[in-house]
């Protein structure tokens, strides 16, 4: 049970904070932004309290056509992924601590490691860890304690949330973070290559990245390795279904954002982060690792291996403050991924790829600039002629369209950039009318 802090509790975390109240606290919020005051009366009963609440929902944009992605992508989730999560056995069980006594989960962990490996061409995954972000940023805290160098390249194609991530896991140990630019929103593998140097940790990419451009970094990461850096990368899981695979194109570590596995967008969470290596740094891995042994009874168990949770609780000298992992999250992309299949995988990644070809040829002929030169996969940028992305934003969801995401609130000088999506979900009678409704509104 939860009780609230007591006046006198409140007015001693505020002091030690160095502020005078809640209201300042909160100031950095922007006061359009904030949730109005319920105002709800004392002394409703249940049905007075669930109408009231019936009620504000009503307020909400219903039948919305979602062309927002940015990470997060809406696709189809088969009804056998909830009905098995859902088990009473999956659904309520904590992380263990004597994780052998719970040979089930530790099963799941190592299915879901062997399908990750199987879909990146990467040797050991973890048990995955908190999410895309987290995950981008723990794989450059393992390139700088494998190469005992503090220099990053980081291509400004990487999402914004990432860098902003990787920044404040990096910026207690003095580290150098090197910027590399996209031109016309494609990253610049020339860019990219003079940034690589002796001094140099790692080079972190992103595939398709931010913006939805394609990029094969064969020699990108061949580079890394003859100036002694490591190649670390964010995939989009079900863009490789056709797209160069990690452990391909050369990666030294891949991960990602887990949540087009089988999990629904649910307000930013929960999800989780996918996490990947070769053999040969494995033990520089954070987060658990399960293997597969045999009893002295020769039958088959299930272990954690290779490290022990004490070293992720000693702090300067742990190897990652990381010490669980989104278990139910991961499970489903199991789930997800077996039932799908690794056919059925592909044939939805060129559905989307065939999907956004579509979106792109149908807002090119309404006269609507496209910004990406390389080949895109299920996002890309427009260009709002002139006009605040915002506005234009706006004035589609007045028609009930989500119409995409602007890029001015990561990229002040792409105030008239709108980054749009599709998957497998989008109709093209939706794409259609959305270029249509786009149309007129660039032309007022």
């Amino acid at each position: 049970m939860f009780y609230p802090p007591a006046k006198n509790e409140i007015k001693q975390m505020l002091e030690t904070m160095g502020i005078s109240s809640t209201e300042e606290l909160f100031s950095d919020i922007k006061q359009e932004i904030r949730s109005k005051p319920l105002r709800l009366e004392k002394g409703k009963s249940e049905l007075e309290v669930y109408e009231f609440f019936a009620a504000l929902a009503s307020w909400n944009i219903a039948g919305a056509k979602n062309f927002a992605g940015g990470g997060f992508y809406d696709h189809y989730i088969p009804a056998a992924v909830d009905e098995l999560a859902s088990r009473s056995e999956f659904y309520t069980p904590y992380t263990p601590y004597q994780a052998e006594c719970s040979q089930g989960t530790l099963q799941a962990i190592f299915e879901y490691q062997t399908a990750i490996c199987r879909l990146t061409e990467m040797d050991a995954s973890n048990a995955s860890v908190y999410d895309g972000g987290t995950a981008l940023a723990e794989a450059a805290l393992m390139a700088v304690r494998i190469t005992g160098r503090k220099k990053l390249v980081v291509s400004l194609g990487v999402n914004p949330i990432y860098i902003e991530i990787l920044k404040t896991y990096l910026s207690n140990i003095n580290c150098e973070v090197i910027e590399v630019p996209t031109i016309k929103f494609s990253d610049s593998a020339e860019n990219l290559l003079k940034s690589i140097d002796g001094q140099t940790a790692c080079v972190i990419l992103q595939n398709p990245n931010f913006f939805g451009s394609v990029s094969d970094f064969s020699e990108v990461c061949e580079k890394a390795h003859s100036a002694g850096a490591l190649a670390v990368g964010s995939f989009y899981p079900v863009s490789l279904g056709i797209l160069k695979t990690p452990g391909d194109t050369g990666f030294d570590i891949a991960t990602g954002e887990g949540q087009s596995l089988g999990n629904p967008l649910n307000f930013g969470g929960p999800y989780f982060g996918f996490m990947t290596t070769k053999r040969k740094y494995i033990r520089n891995l954070p987060g658990r690792i399960v293997g597969m042994t045999k009893d002295v009874s020769g039958r088959r168990g299930f272990v954690l291996t290779l490290q022990a949770r004490e070293q992720h609780i000693r702090r300067s000298r742990a190897t990652s403050n990381i010490c669980t992992n989104e278990n139910l999250c991961a499970l489903r992309a199991v789930f997800y991924l077996a039932l799908i299949g690794g056919r059925g995988l592909e044939n939805l990644a060129r559905n989307i790829y065939s999907r956004t070809r579509f979106f792109r040829d149908v807002l090119s002929s309404s006269g609507i600039k496209i910004e990406n030169e390389n080949p895109v996969f299920n996002e890309f940028v427009v260009d709002t002629v002139g006009k605040s992305s915002v506005v234009v934003y706006k004035k589609l969801l007045e028609k009930k369209f989500v119409g995409g995401i602007p890029l001015g609130g990561f990229y002040p000088q792409l105030e008239s950039k709108l980054l749009v999506s599709v998957t497998e979900k989008t109709r093209k009678e939706d794409m259609e009318e959305y270029a249509k409704n786009l149309s007129e509104i660039l032309k007022r």
